[in-house]
């Protein structure tokens, strides 16, 4: 397959809060030159300006529809339009690198990362429920295929009516670089850590449970602080800054590597994610990491983390003793299983679909 023309969507590098899927986006379309430079994608998302607010070095051009966000999800679910041919010629695939397809009359290749708004609709808006559910029924219709990136999801959308045949598994993967010795100095001193931390990373939202992960530490004086690094999100989390709870508010790319390095742990006991991308970001830092049994995130860890139960304080707090106790070990173990995802993989599997889809 030669010549293969992806309009690449990319809209959620402008949202207030882009999180994975415009971490996974970006990546992906970094190595495809590397692993396919056969595959020519052609980024498209609404029109915005520039924008300081976004820190995302986003590594291929941009097209701008004349609508962008909400306005844009809208008209491309209900009406149908604009289609993305307005703004790019002969294109082979259109490629949603998130759930909510855009519109086109091309082929169609959709990322879906998880479809946690069917089994807790509590976690998010109202709205975002009503996106959610619009975007699944278009894509039932639409979507030749569904990139998913857990085993956990390729069963979702199995359940959700998609046959075998138009689902794929598509692993995310990793940076591997390391932070140097200096670099995580010079974070350490930029965000004023302590010498010890917990670390938590992700969007603040209900669904991440950093509020029991606070209660699990609370009163336990032998055990570390707790730095959350995170964009505030929706939703009540029930938590605020105190003597043993720093927030940084969102860190941009360029300083996470030497903020997980910086971590005595990484604690992200999750009660639903799609992949979980900050347990891989920790251990390829050689970061151990404490995360949950029984979502994606158990498969993500690959047998290299401390598993726990997300909804018993206590668990949490047993398993972030292990983990501290364990430092050496898990540390190593962590290193190798991020040595085995990587970015280079998610784009030659993406780039599959792309020839099954165009070969049709």
């Amino acid at each position: 397959m030669e010549g293969v023309r992806v309009a690449y969507t990319l809209e959620q590098c402008w949202h207030r809060v882009p999180g994975g899927t415009a971490v996974s986006a970006i990546e992906v379309a970094r190595a495809m030159p590397v692993v396919r430079p056969d595959v020519d994608l052609l980024g498209v998302s609404g029109r915005h300006g520039e924008d300081s607010e976004v820190t995302f070095d986003i590594s291929i051009d941009v097209a701008g529809l004349p609508i962008s966000g909400p306005l844009l999800y809208e008209a491309s679910l209900r009406l149908r339009q604009p289609r993305v041919e307005r703004v790019l010629s002969d294109i082979d695939v259109l490629h949603n690198t998130s759930i909510i397809p855009f519109a086109t009359k091309a082929k169609m290749v959709s990322t879906v990362h998880d479809l946690a708004f069917l089994h807790h609709p509590d976690f998010f808006t109202r709205r975002g429920n009503a996106v959610f559910a619009r975007s699944l029924k278009v894509l039932k219709k639409r979507a030749d295929m569904l990139l998913c990136s857990s085993t956990v999801t390729v069963n979702d959308c199995l359940e959700a009516g998609f046959a075998p045949d138009r689902v794929r598994f598509v692993p995310l993967g990793v940076r591997s670089e390391r932070a140097s010795e200096d670099h995580v100095a010079q974070v350490r001193a930029a965000f004023n850590l302590p010498s010890e931390f917990i670390l938590f990373v992700g969007t603040l939202e209900p669904r991440k449970n950093l509020a029991k992960l606070v209660e699990a530490l609370s009163g336990q004086p032998d055990l570390p602080p707790l730095v959350v690094a995170g964009a505030q999100g929706w939703g009540d989390i029930s938590v605020a800054a105190s003597d043993n709870v720093k927030f940084l508010g969102h860190v941009e790319e360029r300083f996470l590597g030497g903020l997980y390095a910086a971590a005595s742990v990484m604690a992200y006991p999750s009660l639903w994610e799609g992949f979980g991308l900050p347990v891989l970001e920790a251990m390829a830092q050689g970061t151990p990491v404490v995360t949950s049994e029984l979502i994606s995130t158990e498969e993500v860890a690959g047998g290299a983390a401390v598993l726990v139960d997300p909804r018993s304080s206590e668990s949490i707090r047993d398993g972030i003793r292990m983990a501290l106790a364990d430092r050496a070990q898990l540390s190593q173990r962590g290193l190798q299983r991020a040595a085995l995802a990587t970015w280079n993989h998610t784009a030659q599997l993406t780039a599959a679909a792309y020839d099954e889809v165009v070969a049709g």
